[in-house]
């Protein structure tokens, strides 16, 4: 198998914008040790940053990275979100209450921040953000990409990278010169938005969504005082010479929000048009697709930053693993196949929430708010809707490949490739390898058969050196337990936390095989 010296002497991996998204996916290959050059045209910092939650789901990949902690230290935890209608309370999903994550929480700090924590991150493997540097043409030849590239001072550069990630926004240059359509289902929403000092009654745990006949609000405590505020407004009411006052906020919140609530100042204010689009196709040749430039969902709900960031570790696990030599090249053909399903499928369910946010027939109204308050009080809502909004229900291939209940080890520099072995936190959440597939042993939620350490060892023997293996105990969090099911079994982990698939436990070779068939043959001997 080929080692980190043969990656190192590789082009590099060039990757278009330097969001969350781009950002994220540069990390992820710089502690494999593959060659990385980021570029963004310009966008840096700015005051207006509209993507402000990060879920349970996107928590538990960010440790993948080692920036998680930070994150943490740095944002407003939530414990769930209210829904309201004319003022009354609907119904709730609680992130308190998930039973299958580590982190039973959303998390709310400014996307400025989010970047700031990924560009430390990045600084520290030796990464850099070449700020000023736009991509101008790329010819995507089979062979491999070739692009040109213009930089602030108008000096024009031509490069040839091993591969390339677009992860240039809505209106990505990548995405035009490959020639991929970007459409999608009738959704046209104007919002105005804003971070403000809040005087409130309403609870600082919580998220809160408030519907009126006029229209819908939503209210995110960020911590010391600071909400977000987004409501719909008509399309054209306001652009960037004019953007929305804080009058015209504070006459929203009093005829839209519960409780009491006075907007003492806008720490800055702006407005924007959704039009839901996503693309054909998320890869072509050596080039790749991530986040915006891939989609544009509604923001209700708060899911586009954190599908375009399971874009990206979907994508950098997969692709550094090639360049590695672990995984061969059709493995790469699945990032377009999951994560374009898993896009239309968090298109729909943002829709549907917008939609049930501007319905303002006196009927549609008391459907919507009868239909939210049955789902609530039977259960429903926390069942169904909960784990879709924190995207702790991602799966792939429809469901043959959940995402498990597990922690991600963010494992050595790439400078250290001593591995660290599969694990037990102190909360009893198994940490598994970040790099390669990880097998659990799970002896089932009952009394485990007189056998169970023997067949445990008959696995070992015939898995190949060095395949993480962990040892579960039925002490594993219910949530995690029930993932696993009640049956002994051998659970096979994909890098990322997704289910490869299960296996029966007196047969040690269907695992071997199993483990083949996921790398689809090495790509170097």
């Amino acid at each position: 198998m080929g080692g980190l010296t043969d990656v190192r002497a590789r082009r590099p991996v060039l990757v278009v914008g330097a969001g969350p998204v781009g950002l994220v996916v540069a990390c992820e290959l710089l502690q494999q040790g593959v060659p990385v050059r980021v570029v963004d045209a310009g966008r840096g910092h700015t005051a207006h940053s509209r993507a402000n939650v990060v879920w349970p789901r996107n928590l538990e990949l960010l440790d993948r990275i080692g920036v998680t902690e930070e994150l943490l230290d740095t944002g407003h935890r939530l414990a769930g979100t209210a829904f309201y209608s004319r003022g009354r309370r609907l119904a709730t999903a609680w992130m308190s209450r998930l039973p299958d994550s580590p982190y039973p929480f959303a998390l709310t700090l400014s996307q400025n921040d989010t970047e700031g924590v990924l560009r430390r991150r990045l600084a520290a493997l030796g990464g850099t953000v070449e700020q000023g540097v736009r991509l101008t043409s790329l010819d995507n030849a089979a062979d491999g990409p070739a692009v040109k590239l213009e930089h602030e001072d108008g000096r024009t550069e031509e490069l040839e990278p091993a591969w390339l990630v677009g992860a240039d926004g809505a209106h990505s240059t990548v995405r035009k010169e490959l020639g991929i359509g970007y459409d999608g289902p009738p959704v046209d929403v104007s919002f105005a938005i804003t971070d403000a000092r809040l005087t409130t009654t309403l609870s600082e745990d919580l998220s809160h969504y408030c519907y009126a006949p006029s229209g819908a609000m939503v209210l995110g405590p960020m911590g010391g005082g600071v909400h977000r505020i987004a409501l719909n407004v008509p399309h054209d009411a306001y652009d960037e010479d004019s953007p929305p006052p804080r009058e015209m906020f504070q006459r929203v919140v009093d005829d839209r929000a519960a409780g009491r609530s006075r907007v003492e100042e806008l720490l800055w204010s702006g407005s924007f048009r959704v039009r839901v689009r996503i693309a054909s196709a998320f890869r072509s040749g050596r080039c790749f697709l991530a986040g915006d430039a891939a989609h544009v969902i509604s923001p209700a709900g708060g899911q586009g930053m954190n599908t375009g960031m399971q874009d990206a570790f979907n994508l950098a696990w997969k692709l550094s693993g090639v360049l590695r030599g672990e995984f061969g090249e059709p493995i790469l053909d699945s990032y377009d196949a999951e994560r374009r399903a898993v896009s239309h499928a968090v298109a729909r369910s943002t829709a549907l929430l917008t939609k049930a946010g501007l319905v303002d027939t006196p009927a549609k109204v008391a459907l919507r708010d009868a239909a939210f308050t049955a789902a609530d009080r039977t259960g429903l809502f926390q069942r169904r809707f909960a784990p879709q909004l924190s995207q702790t229900d991602v799966s792939y291939d429809g469901d043959r490949h959940p995402r498990m209940p597990l922690r991600v080890s963010p494992g050595p520099a790439a400078a250290d490739r001593g591995r660290v072995a599969p694990r037990l936190d102190g909360g009893g959440w198994p940490t598994i390898d970040r790099d390669r597939h990880t097998v659990l042993l799970w002896p089932g939620t009952r009394t485990p058969p007189e056998d169970w350490r023997r067949t445990g060892d008959r696995i070992r023997r015939e898995l190949p050196d060095g395949t993480p293996v962990l040892d579960l105990t039925r002490a594993v969090p219910r949530g995690l337990a029930r993932a696993l099911g009640p049956r002994p079994t051998v659970a096979v982990v994909r890098p990322d936390g997704h289910l490869l698939a299960r296996v029966d436990p007196r047969n040690p070779q269907d695992t071997t095989r199993l483990l083949a068939r996921a790398a689809h043959l090495r790509s170097r001997p």
